[in-house]
């Protein structure tokens, strides 16, 4: 729901007030930015989708009724942008459900590491942070989103399931999945032998 502050900042954009447009984008397009640049991996086309979300957002300012917050709502026509890109980058290509559904017969990772408890030196160090944002990007779109929304945005997990247009279990399925693959990405650069993981 919205709160007091964001009932009348949409209220204000609805009457065609320029400054709370101003003002929603100031507040919002960090956070837009963010979930485009890491689903689209191009700085070019994440901020064509900023410029998109807010350009579709603003038109369509009627038909927001309040269900959501400001950001959820933001987020989901960001996703729904950076999907349509994607898609029509890669015609060709397997639809994006079928690569990641159904639940059943999904590849269990063949090494595991708590890589999320990495001691703090470690996470320090420059070339493994490197290492986890590559492994971050390299996961299809989808969990990507739901990795990027619940585990560095932070969203509620009903938050992300109403932004993501899906149900909060496919949220939770899809994470799960999300930690698996990262975890076996990461296995190699945080072996025993590297490191060790804490208790």
């Amino acid at each position: 729901m919205h709160t007091g502050r964001e009932q009348e900042l949409m209220a204000r954009i609805r009457a065609g007030d320029k400054t709370a447009c101003d003002e929603c984008i100031r507040e919002h397009s960090p956070g837009v930015y963010r979930l485009a640049i890491r689903l689209m991996r191009n700085g070019a086309e994440a901020e064509d989708v900023v410029q998109e979300t807010f350009l579709s957002a603003f038109k369509a300012i009627d038909r927001f009724d309040g269900r959501s917050g400001i950001q959820t709502w933001l987020y989901r026509i960001a996703y729904n942008a950076s999907l349509m890109r994607l898609r029509r980058r890669r015609p060709d290509s397997v639809p994006l459900e079928e690569a990641i559904e159904p639940d059943e017969g999904a590849p269990v990772p063949r090494a595991l590491v708590d890589w999320c408890c990495l001691p703090e030196q470690m996470l320090e160090k420059a070339e493994v942070r490197a290492e986890i944002r590559r492994a971050i990007r390299e996961l299809p779109p989808k969990l990507r989103a739901v990795f990027v929304m619940r585990e560095l945005e932070e969203l509620p997990t009903g938050a992300a399931a109403e932004a993501l247009g899906i149900s909060e279990e496919t949220v939770k399925t899809r994470l799960r999945r999300a930690r698996l693959r990262l975890k076996e990405r990461l296995a190699d650069q945080f072996s025993p032998r590297t490191a060790s993981p804490r208790a």
